[in-house]
């Protein structure tokens, strides 16, 4: 059984109110009995018997008692023993379980139930916990504060009074329970965050641990800037902010919590990126047909983050409207074909990366001039192919089975040139003509249809394809059954 109780609020001068105890009874006749503040009324002795020689006004002879023999148990006390094994179940920050056994011996009045007391360290006095005797092995006290320190014991009770108390050993020590620190880093911080010139970094951070933990940040190891990064730690996150994010501020950025001799921490990697220069230089390589081929140098400053690629574009001298030849182009070499005949061509590079192309390109600085160039035109003998072909069923008919009364179909089909002649027959008779079946195909698929199908019309069918070249058949068997 388990019970739960406050602990009292008696101060460690406050004397704790006595439980009382019901005085024992005399053991023997002539013992005196202790005062209670009560008046008792006499007890009257009970008569001894008389001896069977003794007349009524002789005393009586006094009999002596035999002495105890060596196996007789001993004279049973009135209270109880003490409790036995008196235990602590749990401490937490503001409460403390404690168990006990009952006592081997419960008295010869029973036991009427348990009674825990409290002394805090320092003082000399002993506090019930619970104002009455309670019939529970295991109890709680409730409304500790960390700090407090003190011990306990527990006492069995009967009518008779209070037996001897269990006490602790050792004094019970409310602690403030010390939660390990722990940081919760955002799913899109595990991965390095960018973020470009001039934008605001505004980075929080959840963290758990109780007592409140120390928090601190590092930048690649060092102190941060406090004229450029602002941090704002609270009770469960950290807040760390940068009005104005340059690529100075690029770099990893560690947090860590500390409480006491535990530590976590957490690394959290920026980048600061910009728009990359464009490539130094743009030259024309060569010159041929159609065809120009041209080679550029990258850039000195890819924006702090690497290239994309670069974008080619083109532009003849005529219109000047610039168009797209290439885009993402890793290499810095390229050839720009299908060139007009006839036309100068102006070339531009731009740098690519994450926050786009860069603000200027690199222009060549001469134009490509496409010439005429006297052609030849060699005409091929036109040789004429030869596409006859035997008729070929590419797919067969397949066996079918239909329900009376339902039209149904049978389709094949047939590759053949020239178009060949289709011949359609049940069980090897030809059935073209008869108004039962219709035919009619549609890009080399024929097909032939059965219109409300009697189980007489169940069979083999056939569909057989002639041309000038040869000819094919196939064949499949339809069931049709009948309804009940």
């Amino acid at each position: 059984m388990t019970a739960t109780s406050q602990a009292p609020d008696y101060g460690p001068e406050e004397a704790a109110p006595e439980v009382p105890k019901v005085p024992a009874e005399p053991s023997g006749p002539g013992a005196p009995s202790e005062p209670t503040g009560e008046e008792q009324a006499p007890v009257a002795a009970p008569e001894a018997p008389q001896a069977p020689d003794q007349g009524p006004g002789e005393p009586a002879s006094e009999v002596p008692a035999e002495p105890p023999g060596p196996g007789a148990a001993p004279e049973p006390t009135d209270v109880p023993s003490a409790p036995l094994k008196l235990t602590i179940e749990d401490v937490s920050d503001s409460s403390v379980t404690v168990s006990w056994e009952p006592p081997e011996s419960l008295g010869t009045q029973g036991l009427q139930g348990y009674v825990l007391e409290l002394r805090r360290e320092g003082a000399s006095e002993w506090v019930p916990v619970n104002a009455r005797p309670m019939m529970v092995t295991q109890q709680t006290v409730r409304n500790l504060a960390p700090g407090d320190k003190f011990f306990l014991r527990v006492a069995a009770t009967n009518p008779a009074g209070a037996g001897p108390p269990a006490t602790l050993d050792q004094p019970v020590h409310i602690r403030e329970i010390i939660e390990p620190p722990k940081i919760r880093v955002p799913r899109h911080l595990r991965q390095t965050y960018l973020r470009q010139v001039g934008e605001m970094v505004n980075l929080q951070i959840p963290f758990q641990g109780n007592p409140k933990p120390q928090v601190s940040w590092t930048h690649n190891g060092l102190a941060l800037d406090s004229k450029r990064v602002s941090v704002r730690n609270g009770d469960q996150d950290s807040i760390l902010f940068i009005r104005s994010a340059q690529r100075e501020d690029s770099g990893c950025y560690e947090l860590t919590v500390r409480l006491e001799t535990l530590e976590a921490r957490a690394a959290i990697n920026i980048l600061v990126i910009e728009k990359p220069n464009p490539p130094s230089s743009v030259r024309l390589v060569d010159v041929w047909g159609c065809n120009v081929a041209l080679e550029w140098t990258p850039p000195q400053d890819t924006g702090n983050t690497e290239l994309l690629g670069y974008t080619v574009q083109k532009a003849d001298k005529k219109t000047q409207q610039w168009f797209t030849v290439l885009e993402r182009y890793h290499p810095t070499t390229c050839t720009v074909s299908d060139l007009i005949v006839g036309n100068s061509y102006s070339f531009r590079v731009f740098s690519e990366n994450l926050c786009g192309l860069s603000d200027s390109p690199a222009v060549t600085k001469e134009l490509a001039h496409i010439r005429k160039t006297d052609i030849v035109a060699k005409l091929k003998e036109f040789v004429e192919r030869d596409f006859s072909e035997a008729p070929s069923f590419t797919q067969p008919l397949a066996d079918h089975t239909t329900t009376s009364g339902y039209s149904t179909q049978l389709s094949c089909s047939v590759r053949a040139s020239p178009k060949p002649k289709i011949i359609w027959m049940k069980n090897n008779m030809n059935i073209l003509g008869d108004p039962k079946y219709r035919t009619f195909s549609e890009q080399g698929v024929y097909t032939l249809e059965i219109r409300k199908p009697s189980p007489f019309d169940s069979g083999v069918y056939t569909c057989k394809a002639v041309n000038m070249l040869g000819e094919a058949s196939v064949d499949c068997r339809l069931e049709v059954k009948a309804t009940h």
